[in-house]
Protein backbone atom coordinates (compact mmCIF):
# COMPACT_ATOMS: atom_id res chain seq x y z
CA UNK A 1 0.00 0.00 0.00
CA UNK A 2 1.11 3.39 -0.72
CA UNK A 3 1.68 5.76 2.07
CA UNK A 4 1.38 9.48 0.44
CA UNK A 5 0.47 11.21 3.68
CA UNK A 6 2.81 10.57 6.19
CA UNK A 7 4.78 14.00 5.54
CA UNK A 8 2.90 16.88 6.40
CA UNK A 9 0.47 15.26 8.64
CA UNK A 10 0.00 18.50 10.92
CA UNK A 11 -1.57 19.34 7.57
CA UNK A 12 -4.03 17.11 7.19
CA UNK A 13 -5.48 17.03 10.56
CA UNK A 14 -5.76 20.97 10.38
CA UNK A 15 -7.18 21.07 6.31
CA UNK A 16 -8.78 17.96 5.56
CA UNK A 17 -12.58 17.88 5.38
CA UNK A 18 -14.50 15.30 7.47
CA UNK A 19 -18.09 13.93 7.25
CA UNK A 20 -21.68 15.27 8.01
CA UNK A 21 -23.49 13.64 11.10
CA UNK A 22 -26.04 12.70 8.78
CA UNK A 23 -23.80 9.68 7.08
CA UNK A 24 -22.88 8.15 10.60
CA UNK A 25 -26.91 7.92 11.39
CA UNK A 26 -27.32 6.45 8.58
CA UNK A 27 -24.71 3.69 8.80
CA UNK A 28 -25.89 3.24 12.68
CA UNK A 29 -29.47 2.86 11.70
CA UNK A 30 -28.47 -0.11 9.84
CA UNK A 31 -26.59 -1.60 12.49
CA UNK A 32 -27.96 -3.42 15.68
CA UNK A 33 -24.89 -3.96 18.10
CA UNK A 34 -22.68 -1.41 18.79
CA UNK A 35 -19.95 -3.23 20.46
CA UNK A 36 -16.65 -3.09 18.21
CA UNK A 37 -15.40 -0.75 14.94
CA UNK A 38 -12.21 -1.02 12.95
CA UNK A 39 -11.55 2.03 11.22
CA UNK A 40 -9.08 1.01 8.59
CA UNK A 41 -6.20 3.84 7.35
CA UNK A 42 -7.74 5.92 9.95
CA UNK A 43 -5.16 8.85 8.86
CA UNK A 44 -5.16 11.19 12.01
CA UNK A 45 -8.14 9.62 13.36
CA UNK A 46 -11.00 12.07 12.21
CA UNK A 47 -13.91 9.27 11.80
CA UNK A 48 -12.41 7.06 14.65
CA UNK A 49 -13.25 9.99 16.58
CA UNK A 50 -16.87 10.11 15.70
CA UNK A 51 -17.35 6.36 16.42
CA UNK A 52 -15.83 6.57 19.89
CA UNK A 53 -18.62 8.24 20.76
CA UNK A 54 -21.24 5.20 19.85
CA UNK A 55 -19.17 2.30 20.17
CA UNK A 56 -17.82 0.62 23.22
CA UNK A 57 -14.27 0.24 21.56
CA UNK A 58 -12.70 1.80 18.23
CA UNK A 59 -9.70 0.17 16.90
CA UNK A 60 -7.91 2.59 14.20
CA UNK A 61 -4.86 1.46 12.44
CA UNK A 62 -3.08 2.97 9.37
CA UNK A 63 0.24 1.98 7.77
CA UNK A 64 1.54 5.17 8.60
CA UNK A 65 3.36 6.05 12.33
CA UNK A 66 3.33 10.28 11.64
CA UNK A 67 -0.16 10.14 10.99
CA UNK A 68 -0.97 8.17 14.02
CA UNK A 69 1.11 10.45 16.13
CA UNK A 70 -1.46 13.47 14.87
CA UNK A 71 -4.39 11.36 15.79
CA UNK A 72 -7.28 12.58 18.22
CA UNK A 73 -7.64 10.92 21.04
CA UNK A 74 -10.31 9.09 23.55
CA UNK A 75 -10.01 6.96 25.89
CA UNK A 76 -11.45 3.79 24.20
CA UNK A 77 -9.58 4.32 20.69
CA UNK A 78 -7.05 1.96 20.27
CA UNK A 79 -4.64 3.40 17.33
CA UNK A 80 -1.98 1.10 15.85
CA UNK A 81 0.47 0.73 12.70
CA UNK A 82 -0.91 -1.61 11.27
CA UNK A 83 -1.36 -3.34 7.51
CA UNK A 84 -5.09 -3.40 6.03
CA UNK A 85 -4.63 -6.61 4.11
CA UNK A 86 -2.87 -8.34 7.28
CA UNK A 87 -5.04 -7.19 10.35
CA UNK A 88 -4.30 -8.50 13.96
CA UNK A 89 -7.75 -8.97 15.17
CA UNK A 90 -9.22 -11.90 16.44
CA UNK A 91 -12.04 -13.14 14.17
CA UNK A 92 -15.49 -12.42 14.86
CA UNK A 93 -14.42 -9.11 16.18
CA UNK A 94 -15.98 -6.28 14.71
CA UNK A 95 -20.12 -4.94 13.86
CA UNK A 96 -18.62 -1.93 11.83
CA UNK A 97 -15.42 -1.85 9.51
CA UNK A 98 -15.18 1.91 8.17
CA UNK A 99 -12.27 3.15 5.56
CA UNK A 100 -12.64 6.59 4.72
CA UNK A 101 -10.30 8.86 1.94
CA UNK A 102 -8.33 5.43 2.08
CA UNK A 103 -9.96 2.29 -0.08
CA UNK A 104 -8.67 3.49 -3.40
CA UNK A 105 -4.80 2.99 -1.78
CA UNK A 106 -5.45 -0.51 -0.95
CA UNK A 107 -4.90 -4.03 -2.55
CA UNK A 108 -8.93 -4.89 -3.14
CA UNK A 109 -8.20 -8.62 -3.04
CA UNK A 110 -6.44 -8.46 0.27
CA UNK A 111 -8.01 -6.42 2.46
CA UNK A 112 -11.31 -7.78 1.60
CA UNK A 113 -9.74 -11.34 2.66
CA UNK A 114 -8.64 -8.99 5.99
CA UNK A 115 -12.46 -7.76 6.51
CA UNK A 116 -13.54 -11.16 6.01
CA UNK A 117 -11.17 -12.81 8.70
CA UNK A 118 -12.26 -10.14 11.50
CA UNK A 119 -15.78 -8.91 10.66
CA UNK A 120 -19.08 -10.35 13.02
CA UNK A 121 -21.29 -12.24 10.13
CA UNK A 122 -23.88 -9.56 8.99
CA UNK A 123 -21.11 -6.69 10.16
CA UNK A 124 -21.39 -3.69 8.02
CA UNK A 125 -18.30 -2.41 5.59
CA UNK A 126 -18.79 1.09 4.57
CA UNK A 127 -15.97 2.91 2.27
CA UNK A 128 -16.15 6.37 2.49
CA UNK A 129 -14.38 9.21 1.03
CA UNK A 130 -15.08 12.86 -0.65
CA UNK A 131 -14.67 14.06 -4.57
CA UNK A 132 -13.75 16.96 -5.62
CA UNK A 133 -15.16 20.26 -4.03
CA UNK A 134 -16.75 22.61 -5.46
CA UNK A 135 -17.24 26.44 -5.01
CA UNK A 136 -18.78 28.57 -7.40
CA UNK A 137 -18.17 28.65 -11.23
CA UNK A 138 -15.18 31.19 -11.73
CA UNK A 139 -13.28 29.33 -8.62
CA UNK A 140 -13.65 26.00 -9.90
CA UNK A 141 -12.70 26.59 -13.23
CA UNK A 142 -9.21 27.51 -11.21
CA UNK A 143 -9.69 24.62 -9.29
CA UNK A 144 -10.24 22.45 -13.05
CA UNK A 145 -7.19 24.15 -14.04
CA UNK A 146 -4.74 23.04 -11.11
CA UNK A 147 -5.93 19.87 -10.78
CA UNK A 148 -6.31 18.24 -13.92
CA UNK A 149 -3.91 20.84 -16.19
CA UNK A 150 -1.04 21.14 -14.04
CA UNK A 151 -1.17 18.42 -11.58
CA UNK A 152 -3.21 15.84 -14.12
CA UNK A 153 0.11 13.67 -14.22
CA UNK A 154 1.07 13.51 -10.91
CA UNK A 155 -2.18 11.96 -9.53
CA UNK A 156 -1.49 8.59 -8.86
CA UNK A 157 -3.37 6.46 -11.13
CA UNK A 158 -5.56 5.10 -8.02
CA UNK A 159 -7.16 8.45 -7.98
CA UNK A 160 -9.68 7.43 -11.05
CA UNK A 161 -11.67 5.68 -8.38
CA UNK A 162 -12.19 9.11 -6.48
CA UNK A 163 -13.55 10.60 -9.71
CA UNK A 164 -15.45 7.73 -10.55
CA UNK A 165 -17.06 8.10 -7.48
CA UNK A 166 -15.80 4.93 -5.56
CA UNK A 167 -18.41 3.34 -8.02
CA UNK A 168 -16.19 1.03 -10.31
CA UNK A 169 -13.75 -0.05 -7.01
CA UNK A 170 -14.65 -3.88 -6.37
CA UNK A 171 -17.23 -3.86 -3.97
CA UNK A 172 -18.05 -7.78 -3.20
CA UNK A 173 -20.90 -7.28 -0.53
CA UNK A 174 -24.72 -6.91 -0.30
CA UNK A 175 -24.89 -3.71 -1.04
CA UNK A 176 -26.67 -1.17 0.92
CA UNK A 177 -28.31 1.77 -1.26
CA UNK A 178 -27.15 4.97 0.42
CA UNK A 179 -28.41 8.32 -0.03
CA UNK A 180 -26.24 11.58 -1.25
CA UNK A 181 -24.89 14.20 1.22
CA UNK A 182 -22.96 16.79 0.86
CA UNK A 183 -20.42 18.17 3.11
CA UNK A 184 -20.61 21.92 3.23
CA UNK A 185 -18.22 24.60 4.81
CA UNK A 186 -16.95 28.28 5.30
CA UNK A 187 -13.71 28.86 4.34
CA UNK A 188 -11.31 31.69 4.05
CA UNK A 189 -9.13 31.19 0.73
CA UNK A 190 -5.72 30.46 3.29
CA UNK A 191 -7.88 27.89 4.20
CA UNK A 192 -8.55 26.28 0.57
CA UNK A 193 -4.49 26.56 -0.37
CA UNK A 194 -4.10 24.82 3.25
CA UNK A 195 -6.35 21.70 2.28
CA UNK A 196 -4.66 22.15 -1.76
CA UNK A 197 -1.07 21.57 0.29
CA UNK A 198 -2.55 18.21 1.05
CA UNK A 199 -2.89 16.40 -2.00
CA UNK A 200 -1.12 14.11 -3.38
CA UNK A 201 -0.22 15.09 -6.50
CA UNK A 202 0.47 18.35 -4.99
CA UNK A 203 3.16 16.91 -3.14
CA UNK A 204 4.56 15.22 -5.94
CA UNK A 205 5.05 17.87 -8.15
CA UNK A 206 6.86 19.60 -5.59
CA UNK A 207 9.37 16.71 -4.99
CA UNK A 208 10.01 16.17 -8.98
CA UNK A 209 10.14 20.28 -9.74
CA UNK A 210 10.99 22.14 -6.53
CA UNK A 211 8.85 25.10 -6.61
CA UNK A 212 5.05 25.76 -6.00
CA UNK A 213 2.58 24.81 -8.99
CA UNK A 214 -0.15 27.31 -7.52
CA UNK A 215 2.69 30.11 -7.58
CA UNK A 216 1.50 31.43 -11.11
CA UNK A 217 -2.24 30.95 -10.55
CA UNK A 218 -2.20 32.88 -7.37
CA UNK A 219 -2.83 36.67 -8.87
CA UNK A 220 -6.11 34.80 -10.75
CA UNK A 221 -7.15 33.28 -7.59
CA UNK A 222 -6.75 36.44 -5.12
CA UNK A 223 -8.73 38.34 -8.00
CA UNK A 224 -11.11 36.02 -7.48
CA UNK A 225 -11.61 35.04 -3.50
CA UNK A 226 -10.19 37.77 -1.65
CA UNK A 227 -8.70 37.23 2.01
CA UNK A 228 -10.95 38.48 3.85
CA UNK A 229 -13.92 36.89 2.25
CA UNK A 230 -15.48 33.30 3.15
CA UNK A 231 -17.15 31.34 0.62
CA UNK A 232 -19.09 28.23 0.66
CA UNK A 233 -17.22 25.06 -0.30
CA UNK A 234 -18.69 21.92 -0.93
CA UNK A 235 -17.74 18.48 -0.94
CA UNK A 236 -19.85 15.14 -2.80
CA UNK A 237 -19.52 12.82 -0.16
CA UNK A 238 -18.72 9.30 -1.69
CA UNK A 239 -20.41 6.03 0.29
CA UNK A 240 -20.36 2.58 -0.56
CA UNK A 241 -21.90 0.26 2.08
CA UNK A 242 -22.52 -3.75 2.33
CA UNK A 243 -23.18 -6.73 4.82
CA UNK A 244 -20.42 -9.10 5.45
CA UNK A 245 -21.43 -12.12 4.88
CA UNK A 246 -19.35 -14.87 4.14
CA UNK A 247 -15.44 -15.68 4.99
Amino acid sequence: MKDNFSSGSDLYARYRPTYPAAVFEYLYSLLSSFENAWDCGTGTGQVAHILSQRFAQVFATDISENQIAHAAPAPNIHYSIQDAAAPSFPPDTFDLITVAQAIHWFDFEKFYAGVRSVARQGALIAAIGYGLLSINKPVDAWVQQLYRQVLGNYWDKERRFVDEDYQTIPFPFQEEKAPEFVQKYLWSRQHFLGYVHTWSAYKHFVQKNAYDPMAPLLAQLSELWPADEQKEVRFPILLRAGRVHSR
